[in-house]
């Protein structure tokens, strides 16, 4: 059942006729915060944001725990009970009852992981009345709000954070949650041999409707057993999921750069290696001429008055020496030198273009190297992706969406749980 709650009852702090105080040592306390306290670490960064944002001073939010109060759209905190049998086959002082409060124990202890956006702020399991019974309460708030708050008190968004989606007025998100918390209990009792005797439910005249939700719902449940060995495994294709698709996608680019940049250095390298076929054709062709330039050019390179002997008794010779012999060597030989520094010029560029060319042939191989990965990487990726959407195909777009939901928002209320720990560590330490 599920009432408004009254902490101070629960924590014994006053004791109604119908307790015997004398066995109040066998109650247990899980847990006993102010909710005022649970307020200000759910919240109170949620406020500072909103506030902020406001630009008119009667529309800030002073406390937030006053808001809820005075509100009519939710409740400060819920509470449920629960109990297992009644007085007379679970009494609190029988064996039963102690079987009772041992199954009771075993369902609180797992609460808080199965419904991680409901925080449980107060809770006790009671031996002191006629039967063992539990009571948890708890705030149930959402994140990542649009409206009001980013953090904000929400019964219906907690719920359908954990997968329960509202439909007609039976089955909205808290009649949904409720009969699911039942499931969970009923399931810890079995394995103590405590079957489940469900009153009132022998629903004789269902529509053909209903029916087919209830044969679809014992279908669920048939899948449950399997859907735990894959929940683990999908949780965490479901966190990086989007982070794969984005490499994807970026691993693309990369690859679409890549074959755009090796078709420019292929390109370049084609025309490098042409240019040096040029060259080098050329070179071949003058090659011979250079041997004999270069034994031309140290034979006449000395001074042109050893190379050219002195004219006979009979010749004219110092005026054929002077004027036409000397001058043609001189001619020749700057001609020869300057054939040969060309020749060694052009020899020189024909050795950088090589390098060149070389440079851009390794350049080319690195490039198609990295193709090559990419493209493997991106076939890997894909298979990723397609392995993902069986797992969406066989658990179902709504299941696969709640998982991912329930993960984020179990990564959120680990994160506030750490900032809670943080704060409380910095108010002890001033």
């Amino acid at each position: 059942m599920t009432g408004k709650g009254s902490v101070n009852h629960n924590s014994r702090k006053f004791h109604a006729k119908n307790i015997d105080s004398e066995r109040s040592y066998l109650n247990v306390e899980y847990c006993n915060e102010d909710v005022k306290d649970v307020y200000h670490e759910l919240f109170d960064e949620a406020l500072v944001r909103y506030n902020e944002k406001q630009t008119r001073s009667d529309r800030k939010i002073d406390d937030y725990y006053d808001k809820i109060c005075f509100g009519k759209q939710e409740k400060p905190f819920h509470e449920i009970i629960l109990q297992i049998g009644d007085k007379d086959n679970m009494g609190a002082t029988t064996e039963n009852g102690q079987l009772a409060a041992k199954v009771l124990d075993e369902y609180m202890r797992d609460f808080q992981r199965r419904n991680p956006t409901l925080w449980i702020f107060s809770a006790y399991l009671h031996m002191d009345e006629a039967t063992p019974h539990l009571h948890i309460d708890f705030v149930p708030y959402t994140t990542g709000s649009k409206r009001g708050l980013d953090t904000r008190v929400s019964l219906k968004q907690a719920l359908s954070a954990l997968g329960f989606k509202g439909g007609t007025r039976s089955e909205t998100e808290l009649n949904q949650w409720v009969q699911h918390e039942k499931k969970q209990l009923a399931e810890i009792m079995l394995e103590h041999g405590i079957e489940w005797e469900q009153k009132g439910t022998h629903e004789k005249h269902l529509s053909v409707l209903d029916f087919k939700k209830k044969e679809r719902a014992k279908e669920v449940a048939e899948l449950e057993a399997k859907k735990e060995s894959l929940e683990e495994h999908n949780v965490a294709i479901l966190e990086t999921s989007e982070k794969w698709l984005g490499e994807l996608e970026n691993l693309e680019q990369e690859i679409h750069s890549a074959q755009e940049v090796r078709e420019k250095a292929d390109k370049k390298a084609e025309v490098a290696k042409k240019q040096a076929a040029r060259y080098e054709k050329k070179l071949a062709e003058i090659a011979p001429m250079v041997k004999d330039i270069e034994r031309f050019a140290v034979k006449y390179s000395y001074d042109s008055e050893e190379v050219l002997p002195e004219a006979g008794t009979l010749e004219s010779g110092k005026s054929y020496r002077e004027k036409k012999a000397k001058p043609l060597i001189e001619k020749i030989i700057t001609i020869l030198r300057s054939v040969y520094r060309e020749y060694l010029s052009v020899s020189n560029r024909f050795e950088k273009l090589q390098d060149a060319y070389n440079r851009e042939q390794d350049r080319n191989e690195r490039l198609k190297n990295r193709l090559e990965e990419s493209l493997g990487e991106n076939r890997e990726l894909r298979t990723i992706a397609t392995d993902f959407g069986r797992v969406r195909a066989v658990m179902g777009a709504e299941q696969v969406n709640a998982v991912i939901d329930r993960a984020k928002q179990q990564e959120q209320i680990e994160a506030e749980q750490k900032r809670a720990v943080r704060r409380k560590h910095s108010r002890e330490a001033r």
